[in-house]
């Protein structure tokens, strides 16, 4: 576990979602000490005057470095990889086409999967409280969800990883979705529920599973 002491100047705050396993994820594949504020996103922590000040979003997962304040986990975790990705953990592209390619499918993964779909799901699933039930909307939302996995299926043929015969962002990404379709009970090829059981096999995503889980 690389949670540092109160000295390191890379903080996080989040815990407990989706969203918020990635950053952390990401921070142990690269093996670098964090300190984690594990506040969740529906307990009123985030509505304070003092994480508002940080973060007028309201929203985590939130990320501080140093001068540096990020939110939103893909500009967070591209940033990890950017500033202290190396060859032996995650690596940044080393061309402006891999940027390319991986910034393509962590856009379709985080627009098509995540916000498109599978948050509609949780916003009218288990947050159905809050945002009421829309049995139409969860309907659409999981037939919206097999279609974009055929597309993910046809890419997979053949591939151990998303791209480039290596671990990478979009990997981090297509696993915290695929384990969203899994707990939504959403057919699932054999090949990406093996592809996922491998993902969350990588030592750095089980030590970040039980950081992310909230007391």
């Amino acid at each position: 576990m690389n949670q540092s002491s109160e000295s390191s100047q890379l903080i996080f705050w989040g815990s407990g979602t989706a969203r918020t396993l990635r950053p952390i994820w990401v921070a142990e594949e690269l093996t670098i000490s964090y300190q984690l504020m594990p506040i969740g996103p529906r307990t009123g922590e985030t509505k304070t005057p003092e994480y508002t000040e940080l973060n007028p979003k309201q929203k985590v997962p939130f990320c501080v470095d140093g001068e540096l304040k990020l939110s939103e986990s893909l500009a967070i975790c591209r940033y990890l990889v950017n500033k202290y990705g190396s060859a032996n953990s995650l690596q940044a592209p080393n061309s402006i086409e891999q940027q390319a390619k991986e910034d393509e499918w962590l856009c379709f993964i985080f627009g098509e999967l995540d916000e498109t779909s599978l948050y509609v799901m949780r916003r009218h699933g288990a947050l159905s409280n809050i945002y009421g039930e829309a049995p139409a909307a969860m309907e659409a939302a999981s037939e919206y969800v097999i279609r974009q996995l055929k597309v993910i299926d046809k890419h997979m043929l053949g591939r151990e990883y998303v791209l480039n015969n290596r671990f990478s962002l979009p990997d981090v990404f297509l696993t915290t979705c695929l384990n969203w379709v899994e707990a939504y009970d959403i057919p699932m090829s054999a090949e990406l529920t093996e592809y996922r059981d491998k993902m969350t096999q990588r030592d750095a995503y089980k030590k970040a599973a039980k950081i992310n889980k909230p007391d």
